[in-house]
C-alpha cells in the first residue's frame, strides 16, 4: 500500500497533475508524447528528463504503472490509490451534523 503522505505529495506539483490529466484523456503514452502533450497544450517547457523525474515520482505514489513494449516504455494512469483514499474518508454520509 502507498503512503498517504507520498499521495499527497505527488498530487502537489502542478506538472504532475498536467501529466495525470494527459493520462486521463488519453491513457498508454510513452514519455516523448506526454512531453508533447505538455509542451504543446499547457506550455510546460520541461525537460524530457525532469517529466521523466515526475512520471518516477507518480509511479512512486501508484498513480501510474509502466509497461515495457520493445524499447518503448508506456505510461498508464491508476485510480487505485485515489479510490482508498475517498473510500477512507468519503465512506458514508455523517449522522450527526457538524457545526
Amino acid at each position: 500500500m502507498v503512503d498517504v503522505g507520498d499521495l499527497f505529495q505527488a498530487l502537489a506539483d502542478r506538472t504532475r497533475r498536467l501529466i495525470l490529466d494527459e493520462l486521463t484523456e488519453r491513457d498508454g503514452q510513452t514519455l516523448f508524447e506526454i512531453c508533447g502533450r505538455l509542451a504543446t497544450r499547457h506550455q510546460v517547457g520541461s525537460s524530457r528528463q525532469a517529466i521523466s523525474q515526475h512520471l518516477d515520482v507518480l509511479e512512486a505514489a501508484g498513480l501510474i504503472v509502466t509497461r515495457r513494449q520493445g524499447r518503448y516504455k508506456f505510461h498508464h494512469l491508476d485510480t487505485r490509490p485515489l479510490r482508498s483514499i475517498t473510500e477512507r474518508w468519503l465512506r458514508s454520509e455523517p449522522t450527526e451534523e457538524t457545526p
